[in-house]
């Protein structure tokens, strides 16, 4: 992949990735609080967020009227909104930014779709290189359980754009399996701390602040 270098901003770059389901914003929350309590400014950010996009693209999702390449632009869009008037501005300021998500969702939930790894590359050849990544590993089955207790499944969160099945939960499984085996190849590129998302809440966050202990002391 060709990012730029690592950063040379004051701040830090927190990332948690994984497919829906997978408990990644649970435990981002908690690491905001204790980061917090530690004195250190935080800035949360969130995918699909930006003031200016984000409402265009759930229009278009509830219309269902998304090609992937569609997808793909109007997410990218998203992402440098928030990246260059959100994430740099706090990098700059000394933050540790904790993303939920970040550009590896593009890149593994549009080669899902079968958009070219190249060129969606290429659209994000701006990003710095993340501090340090989460990998929040969980099956599709469980995932697909998990959000369900809560909600329906979203139509574009199944798969159902790419017509693998006309039943939704089957549809889930199978596209989501695809993410899965996107972020797996960005893994071995890419040096992401896999986190195995069915372990307890206490035992993952002891984990994500043990590997998180030397970018806080880098900070000073």
């Amino acid at each position: 992949m060709t990012h730029t270098p690592p950063h040379s901003y004051p701040g830090r770059l927190i990332v948690v990735e994984g497919i829906d389901g997978s408990g990644k914003s649970t435990q981002l929350d908690l690491l905001s609080d204790y980061l917090q309590s530690k004195g250190f400014g935080v800035l949360k950010s969130a995918w699909n967020s930006s003031p200016d996009i984000s409402p265009i693209i759930r229009k278009a999702k509830k219309k269902q009227v998304l090609t992937p390449y569609a997808f793909s632009l109007l997410h990218a869009a998203d992402f440098s909104f928030r990246y260059t008037y959100e994430i740099l501005p706090a990098m700059e300021a000394g933050m540790i930014v904790l993303s939920d998500r970040y550009i590896y969702t593009a890149i593994a939930r549009d080669c899902a779709r079968g958009l070219p790894r190249p060129w969606l590359l290429s659209n994000f050849n701006f990003a710095i290189v993340p501090d340090l990544t989460f990998l929040f590993r969980v099956d599709p089955e469980t995932s697909y359980q998990r959000i369900t207790r809560t909600r329906s499944i979203k139509f574009y969160e199944a798969g159902l754009d790419m017509e693998l099945s006309t039943d939704p939960r089957e549809s889930y499984i199978l596209f989501q399996s695809r993410v899965l085996a996107e972020y797996d190849n960005l893994r071995e590129t890419h040096g992401f701390h896999v986190v195995d998302a069915t372990l307890s809440l206490e035992k993952t966050q002891t984990r994500m602040r043990r590997l998180l202990s030397p970018i806080i002391r880098s900070l000073g």
